[in-house]
């Protein structure tokens, strides 16, 4: 996520710190390269100018310039004006309304607006614990209401069933009453994209909005378009006037110009950021988070929020008194492999982490294997009980039955084994209180997830 615009603001903030004090030309140079660092990230120019114009009073102080820290505080008064151009405070969707409350997606074709319909009712019932029901509005595009039944049904949610050549209106009639007999806490309307804002469109969700009378008219948007997709969130919200952004593909953007746009040339807040297919790839849009991400700084508050998202709270309970007494089995390292799966894999856990652009780079110069997870995965299901408690028994005739059980080759049970003695060395001196090193990966564990 934005590693273009992190990679140049690292260097950028590098060259800064290396002087102990800086002069004022020195300063400038840094916020011209800065700008330039925001408009090669398709940020809008408009907004790069303001950001400038912003940090530059502080930046040029007399305490900043005098101090002996002068690069580390030019990245906090950074930090803090992109906090600012984000949106300042993260703003979920306010659910205090009278049931049943309707939410309006709306959104070009192709934004990723169906997908999302189904990912935001996904969110919303899990954390609020709301029955969330999904109506298709698309009547237009080949099978779109069926995509929207086939994501509900599959992943168990609720949806208004097709009446074919209905048409938008009617059906939006047809779900109000359909929430209201089913006790739906919240309805999300799919309405129809095109390739472009058009009067149609536009007369269209008028008239739905005006009858569902919607607590949230939000766009889909996606984040690889930059600056398209702020320029068509003018327009939406010049015609229909939105009250929030979701912005989509955010996992493929490398460069961030929609994210740090959008709020300063809508005013509207970006709610929501779609960072991957899965049905749980939906994250709160946290701007000081987000900040801290582009400048490499990682998020570990959002690491600590997705490992215990899924794991069963006797599972987190029972591997803490396993650590605590020093005993990690492969049972618990196994548990570890797929709880990392969840989130992403090894990149996914890697681009949370502070100083995430030098374990990038460690990975790739390393050339990680990103189906080790799989394939470990694959070796410990092939093992029996007594193996996994004691690894120090599985001989040469127990590696080959568990490579034909498997279907890995031997040399990589080896390198899983020589992984998995690491661990348990490194969770033994953490139950006995012993601090493990920092930063980046070490070199010894590296070589092993080759």
């Amino acid at each position: 996520m934005f590693e273009n615009l992190t990679n140049k603001l690292e260097n950028i903030f590098s060259k800064l710190k290396k002087t102990p004090s800086l002069k004022e030309e020195e300063v400038e140079l840094g916020l011209k390269e800065i700008r330039q660092a925001l408009l090669e990230a398709d940020v809008s120019l408009q907004v790069a100018k303001e950001f400038i114009k912003n940090i530059k009073p502080k930046a040029i102080g007399k305490e900043i310039i005098k101090s002996t820290s002068s690069g580390q505080m030019i990245v906090k008064i950074v930090y803090d004006e992109l906090v600012n151009i984000l949106g300042g405070k993260n703003q979920e969707i306010n659910l205090n309304a009278v049931p049943p409350v309707s939410l309006l997606l709306v959104g070009l074709q192709g934004s990723g607006k169906t997908t999302t319909a189904s990912k935001l009712a996904k969110l919303l019932e899990k954390k609020f614990d709301k029955k969330v029901m999904l109506v298709s509005l698309d009547v237009y595009r080949p099978a779109a209401q069926e995509q929207l039944k086939v994501l509900a049904e599959t992943n168990k949610i609720d949806h208004l069933p097709i009446i074919e050549n209905q048409l938008p209106i009617d059906i939006s009639k047809r779900a109000l009453n359909a929430a209201n007999l089913n006790g739906s806490d919240i309805i999300i309307f799919d309405t129809a994209g095109r390739t472009q804002i058009d009067l149609p469109m536009i007369s269209e969700i008028k008239k739905i909005k005006e009858l569902i009378k919607p607590l949230e008219t939000i766009l889909v948007a996606d984040s690889l378009t930059g600056q398209i997709a702020v320029n068509v969130a003018k327009e939406f919200n010049s015609a229909i006037e939105l009250s929030s952004i979701i912005l989509t593909r955010v996992d493929g953007d490398g460069r961030g110009g929609a994210a740090l746009s959008m709020k300063q040339i809508t005013g509207k807040p970006i709610k929501y950021l779609g960072v991957g297919e899965k049905i749980d790839d939906l994250e709160v849009f946290y701007p000081d988070r987000i900040a801290n991400r582009i400048l490499g700084k990682g998020d570990v508050v959002s690491l600590v929020e997705k490992a215990t998202q899924d794991l069963d709270k006797e599972k987190i309970r029972e591997t803490e008194e396993n650590l605590k007494q020093g005993v990690f089995s492969l049972d618990s390292y196994l548990t570890q492999l797929r709880q990392m799966k969840k989130m992403g894999g090894m990149e996914g856990v890697m681009s949370l982490l502070p100083g995430v652009s030098k374990v990038k780079e460690q990975m790739a110069n390393s050339s990680i294997n990103e189906n080790m997870l799989d394939e470990n995965e694959a070796i410990i299901l092939s093992m029996t009980k007594k193996e996994k408690e004691n690894p120090k028994i599985i001989s040469g005739s127990r590696r080959k039955r568990i490579s034909n059980g498997s279907g890995v080759d031997v040399s990589k049970i080896n390198k899983l084994l020589k992984q998995f003695k690491m661990m348990s060395d490194m969770m033994k001196k953490m139950s006995q209180g012993k601090k493990i090193p920092s930063g980046a990966i070490p070199d010894e564990i590296l070589n092993q997830l080759k």
